[in-house]
C-alpha cells in the first residue's frame, strides 16, 4: 500500500482550497472515471468534450478540495459503495448507472441498489443508458427529475465504413482466413482478472457457447474472434468444439475498429449490460448484430431491419439469427447495414449535446 504523509497531503489540501477561495459553489464539474485506460474512462473523456462544448468549466480531480462545494459526477456507481461517497458528499453528486439490476444474483450490484434507496434523496443526477435501468432506478424512490435517459453514444472519427481493403488488411494482419465466416465478441466475460475459467454468467459465456455448437455445421470455416482480459471460459469451450479463434488485447480503445473490420457478425449473448458499446460499434463498422434484449439493444434494435434480436436466454433464437445472416443476400444485407449505420449516426456524441445541456442544468451553472 504506498504511504500519504498527512501532514503533506493536509497542506497540499490547504492550498487547495486558498487557491480556490473566489469559486462560486457548483461552478466547477470534476469528473471521476476507472483510470484504467478503457471504457468507462473513455466515456469521461467524451463528456467532457461535451461539457466544454456546453461552456461547463471542467476542474480536476484534485479540487475535490476546493473551498466551497462543487458538481462531481462518477462513471460508475460503484463510488456509492466503496467509501468514496463519505468522502465528496459536501458536492453535489451526479452518476452513471448503466447496468446492475436488483435480485439477478450479484451481491455488489444489489449493494449498489441498496445503497441509492438510502441515498436518493442526496444524488443530483442519475445518467442511464436505456429504459430497463431507467425503471429500475425509478423505483428506489428517486425524484424522476433527477433521472436521465442517455444512451452511450459513439465517436464516428474512430469508425468510419470500412473498405473491402481495410476488411482484407484487418484479416491479413490477425492471421484470419480470407475465406473464413468470423464471428466476434470483445468484453469481458470471465469472473476476476486471471484466465477467467469462471463465467460471469452476467455476460452469458454460455450461451455464446451454446450458439456456436448449434451453427457449427450449418457456418463452414467458422472463425471466432475474441478480445478482452479473462476469456478463458469461452476459449476452452471453442477448443473443445474445435472451432479456430484469435485472441487479442487492445491497448487502447479505438483499436478495436480494426478488429471489427475482421468480422462477418457480432453476437451479444448477455443477459443484463448498461451498453454494450458493440451494439453502436457494430453498426457504425457495416457488421450485422445478432443480440440478446438487453441494454441499449432494446431501444436501438429494430428487429429485421438494423439488427436481430431474440430475447434474452434465447440460444436458439440468436442461432437462427446467425444463420440468417449467413446467408442473406446481398442487397437484403446492404439494406441491414444501412440502417444500422443510420442508427449510429444517430446516437453519435455529438448529437448528444442538447440532452446533456438538459443534464448539466441546475447541476453544475454555466457562465
Amino acid at each position: 500500500m504506498k504511504f500519504v504523509n498527512p501532514l503533506l497531503q493536509g497542506a497540499a489540501q490547504a492550498v487547495i482550497g486558498t487557491a480556490s477561495l473566489n469559486w462560486k459553489p457548483h461552478s466547477r464539474l470534476i469528473f471521476y472515471g476507472e483510470d484504467s485506460g478503457w471504457s468507462l474512462d473513455w466515456d469521461i473523456w467524451e463528456l467532457s468534450r461535451i461539457a466544454r462544448r456546453l461552456g461547463v468549466r471542467i476542474a480536476k480531480p484534485v479540487w475535490k478540495h476546493a473551498a466551497a462545494p462543487q458538481s462531481i459526477f462518477f462513471a460508475s456507481q460503484f463510488f456509492l459503495v466503496d467509501g468514496t461517497y463519505e468522502r465528496f458528499s459536501r458536492h453535489r453528486l451526479g452518476f452513471s448507472y448503466f447496468h446492475g439490476l436488483p435480485g439477478a444474483g450479484e451481491p455488489d450490484f444489489d449493494a449498489v441498489y441498496r445503497a441509492l434507496c438510502r441515498l436518493h434523496e442526496k444524488i443530483a443526477r442519475v445518467q442511464v443508458s436505456h429504459t430497463q435501468m431507467r425503471d429500475a432506478v425509478l423505483q428506489t424512490g428517486i425524484d424522476p427529475s433527477k433521472v436521465f435517459l442517455i444512451p452511450i453514444g459513439i465517436n464516428l472519427d474512430f469508425f468510419p465504413p470500412p473498405t473491402p481493403e481495410m476488411k482484407h488488411q484487418a484479416r491479413m494482419e490477425l492471421g484470419i482466413p480470407e475465406s473464413a465466416f468470423v464471428v466476434g465478441s470483445f468484453q469481458k466475460d470471465g469472473v476476476g482478472w486471471g484466465d477467467g475459467m469462471e463465467p460471469k454468467l452476467i455476460k452469458g459465456p454460455d450461451v455464446f457457447l451454446s450458439v456456436l455448437r448449434m451453427v457449427k455445421e450449418d457456418t463452414p470455416e467458422l472463425f471466432v474472434l475474441l478480445t478482452g482480459p479473462s476469456r478463458g471460459f469461452i476459449m476452452r469451450g471453442l477448443e473443445e468444439m474445435k472451432i479456430p479463434y484469435r485472441h487479442t488485447f487492445l491497448h487502447s480503445y479505438p483499436d478495436v475498429a480494426k478488429m471489427y473490420r475482421a468480422l462477418d457478425l457480432y453476437l451479444v449473448a448477455s443477459r443484463q449490460e448498461g451498453g454494450p458499446k458493440a451494439v453502436l460499434e457494430s453498426m457504425a463498422n457495416l457488421v450485422p448484430l445478432v443480440t440478446t434484449r438487453v441494454g441499449q439493444a432494446m431501444d436501438l434494435v429494430k428487429h429485421g431491419e438494423n439488427g436481430w434480436m431474440v430475447e434474452v436466454e434465447d440460444a436458439e433464437g440468436l442461432a437462427e439469427g446467425v444463420r440468417r445472416m449467413y446467408s442473406m443476400g446481398q442487397e437484403e444485407r446492404r439494406t441491414l447495414l444501412a440502417k444500422g449505420r443510420a442508427t449510429a449516426e444517430a446516437n453519435r456524441y455529438k448529437n448528444q449535446d442538447p440532452m446533456w445541456a438538459t443534464f448539466m442544468k441546475g447541476f453544475v451553472e454555466i457562465p
